[in-house]
């Protein structure tokens, strides 16, 4: 091949290059941004600064997950940014805190959650359960296509592992609710008489639940010198955890972006600086679905509901909401 040739060639590819990134390509590389690209959304997530700020709780909490039984009306904070869930009810403990040490420059106040009844009220399962903090962005927004690039942060702070509640596993979640094409296996007709399976996207829209678990590894279960903690993220495409990082104590940096081809990229850094590209840990399509709507984000709070065993008490501050397009 002549050397004209071959320029006229590579001429052509970095055109088509060219050509496919300006219109938004969907491949991973191109559209994997960091969480808190583009402008924040101004009504959606809160900074906890105003002093008045308050949760009022309407009690007894919903379980539809266990029961059937929503018990509205929900709880909510007194600005409609936060709500309780009523699928699995609110936390016990929802309250403005100062800001613990290392927090953000100039914060003076984050957001504490804890509970005790996480199942059916008055009736302990003795299993692990948990509880729901939503953020408005259904009553703001409605529904955000991923085409628009959005993402969501939060600082998290880890108390000292000799606060947690002494039970090994998840404690905590940081999760978006999202919608989109769930990957499905369906039979084909192969020639006359013949039959595959093959994976196909559905047409369907169905609801799923991309994001971070924070898991407490005690020393007297794993057997280390020292307990622990892991961030876990959910998920695979078949929904399974990946683990992301090992974190100290401390507070932390989280975040996902969702970009137009359905992908979820998760990010988490330690301290409260911005996410930089770096800090990406991995880019997935859980549960084997694209995203093609981002509906809200939601903290879990988790422990063993026995009645009498308080969950970990996990503060956060500044959770966000930022469009990319």
């Amino acid at each position: 091949m002549s050397f004209s040739a071959k320029n006229w060639i590579q001429s052509i590819k970095l055109m088509l290059v060219a050509v496919v990134c300006a219109g938004g390509v969907s491949s991973a590389d191109a559209q994997n941004f960091v969480p808190g690209s583009g402008k924040q959304v101004a009504r959606v997530g809160d900074t906890f600064e105003d002093e008045n700020w308050q949760f009022i709780l309407n009690l007894p909490k919903a379980s539809r997950n266990i029961d059937g039984q929503t018990r509205g009306p929900a709880g909510t904070s007194r600005n409609r940014r936060v709500l309780e869930s009523t699928y699995r009810g609110t936390a016990d403990v929802v309250k403005r805190v100062p800001t613990p040490p290392g927090g953000i420059e100039g914060s003076k106040g984050a957001l504490l959650m804890q509970s005790k009844v996480t199942g059916i009220p008055g009736r302990p399962s003795n299993e692990m359960q948990q509880d729901d903090m939503i953020f408005n962005v259904k009553g703001v927004l409605g529904r955000v296509a991923t085409s628009r690039n959005p993402s969501v942060v939060v600082r998290v702070y880890l108390p000292p592992f000799d606060e947690w509640e002494e039970r090994n596993g998840s404690h905590f979640g940081f999760r978006a609710e999202t919608t989109g094409m769930i990957r499905k296996e369906v039979e084909k007709k192969v020639g006359l008489f013949r039959r595959k399976t093959v994976k196909k996207w559905d047409t369907v829209n169905d609801a799923y639940w991309p994001g971070f678990f924070i898991q407490f590894n005690r020393k007297e279960v794993t057997g280390h010198e020292k307990d622990s903690a892991t961030l876990l993220v959910r998920g695979d495409k078949n929904g399974h955890e990946i683990v992301g990082r090992q974190m100290d104590a401390g507070w932390w940096t989280l975040g996902m972006s969702f970009s137009g081809d359905g992908q979820v990229h998760y990010y988490a850094r330690p301290g409260v600086e911005d996410l930089r590209p770096q800090d990406h840990i991995t880019s997935q399509f859980p549960y084997s679905a694209k995203a093609d709507y981002f509906t809200t984000f939601f903290f879990n709070i988790v422990n063993w509901d026995n009645g009498r065993t308080w969950s970990t008490k996990w503060i956060i501050d500044d959770p966000k909401m930022y469009l990319g397009r």
